[in-house]
């Protein structure tokens, strides 16, 4: 397999255990890449450093992870990572080497921990000791210039920072223009995590049958991620028959029913940490279609496979939002929320909305080589029965797209 043309990854989809007798995907390049593209968005914003503590720029900056979910509400793990110095990883696993990690971390210090629950009232005195330790790193890697770029933090740690006189600027921004254009071996970690992905897909279209929960399908997808090497469930959106309409309601107790559509979106963070998001909608037989179903189905349908032939390499998002797919007016109040989206470790820049959400504020840009993006589609009137979700995950070609995610669309409900 040619990893240098990331075309045909979808359909040679490479296995996730190492092999002597073909090409691999090189890990340890794809971290050096996507390190490398950081410290140039550092670069070209003269920012000496970043402080990391959402999870997905952490794993994309240093490529380790470590109770990814615990951490991503309590902020017990952070990266500090430099513009052109080293890579310190806070982390509680202090006994391990950074060489045992991924030859990107150059350090690995204990974290400082400055949350509610572990200091109570002696927060602030807390986060003083920590952004003491902040800003001799920034001193000592930064010089005069007082820039940190920092994601996310609780609130209690703005004041001792600017007391240091330290300038805060966004880290997301500099890590969503860094993760926006994949590499080839980034491209063949996703389509691992596509192929996982579908084959939960696969899995819960066999198991679906009158009477089993909502909850119960969608454990299905959830134990094939567990099983063949996934690592967490971003949502848990499935429903059936009325609970289709409006979307954006998570699975529950309600019993799914012969004749019943079911629509689920994956959110899934796979293997390697990337993230398949799709979406399909099944007919829970062995009831046949109705011809408002089929209608439904249709016009989502329509919406993906038009959409879909807008992207390419040069194309702006206002030109793209300004030709998306014109639904009937009666579906226009419940539009799914973006036309579509970027994804990598999990859902990312950009989203390009409707015409109707186009504003002072929405972010314009332009479509690029190797750009991977899901594109959406939901159809459900205010108020109707029933509604359908649909969903492709695509890679952006010189030529065009080609579709990362390959489970088929329901011919019953094509038809």
């Amino acid at each position: 397999m040619d990893y240098a043309d990331p075309f045909h990854v979808a359909k040679k989809t490479p296995g996730a255990g190492l092999k002597d007798f073909e090409p691999q995907i090189d890990m340890a390049r794809m971290r050096r890449y996507r390190l490398d593209r950081v410290r140039h968005e550092l670069q070209r914003r003269d920012i000496p450093a970043c402080l990391l503590y959402d999870m997905a720029n952490i794993r994309y900056a240093t490529g380790t992870r470590n109770m990814a979910v615990f951490t991503g509400h309590y902020p017990t793990r952070y990266a500090f990572v430099t513009a052109d110095g080293p890579v310190i990883l806070f982390d509680n696993e202090v006994g391990i080497s950074p060489q045992d990690f991924t030859g990107t971390v150059d350090e690995l210090r204990p974290p400082r921990n400055w949350y509610f629950e572990a200091h109570g009232d002696h927060v602030a005195d807390a986060a003083a000791a920590w952004a003491d330790e902040i800003n001799d790193l920034l001193v000592q890697h930064g010089g005069r210039n007082r820039r940190l770029a920092v994601d996310r933090m609780g609130a209690m740690g703005f004041a001792p920072l600017a007391a240091y006189g330290i300038e805060i600027c966004d880290a997301q921004a500099v890590l969503e223009r860094a993760r926006v254009i994949k590499s080839h071996d980034e491209i063949a970690c996703m389509s691992v995590s596509v192929a996982v992905c579908e084959a939960g897909i696969a899995r819960m279209h066999a198991a679906l049958e009158p009477g089993l929960t909502e909850q119960q399908l969608w454990s299905v997808m959830a134990n094939a991620n567990n099983e063949l090497g996934g690592e967490w469930m971003e949502t848990r959106l499935l429903t059936s028959g009325g609970r289709t309409n409006p979307w954006y309601q998570e699975c529950g107790e309600k019993l799914i029913r012969s004749g019943e559509l079911v629509a689920f979106d994956t959110d899934m963070i796979g293997p390697f940490g990337y993230c398949c998001d799709m979406s399909r909608t099944f007919l829970c037989g062995p009831s046949k279609p109705t011809d408002e179903q089929k209608r439904l189905y249709a016009l989502a349908h329509a919406e993906i496979e038009h959409n879909m032939a807008l992207l390419k390499p040069g194309v702006t998002f206002r030109e793209v939002t300004d030709s998306v797919f014109k639904a009937p007016e009666a579906f226009l109040p419940n539009r799914y929320s973006c036309v579509m989206h970027g994804v990598g470790l999990v859902d990312e820049y950009p989203d390009i909305v409707h015409p109707l959400d186009w504003n002072d504020f929405t972010a314009d840009g332009v479509i690029e080589e190797n750009m991977t993006l899901c594109v959406e589609s939901y159809i459900g009137e205010v108020g109707g029965s029933e509604g359908v979700k649909l969903e492709e995950q695509v890679l952006i070609t010189a030529d065009g797209v080609q579709r990362l995610s390959m489970y088929p669309f329901e011919d019953d409900l094509l038809s």
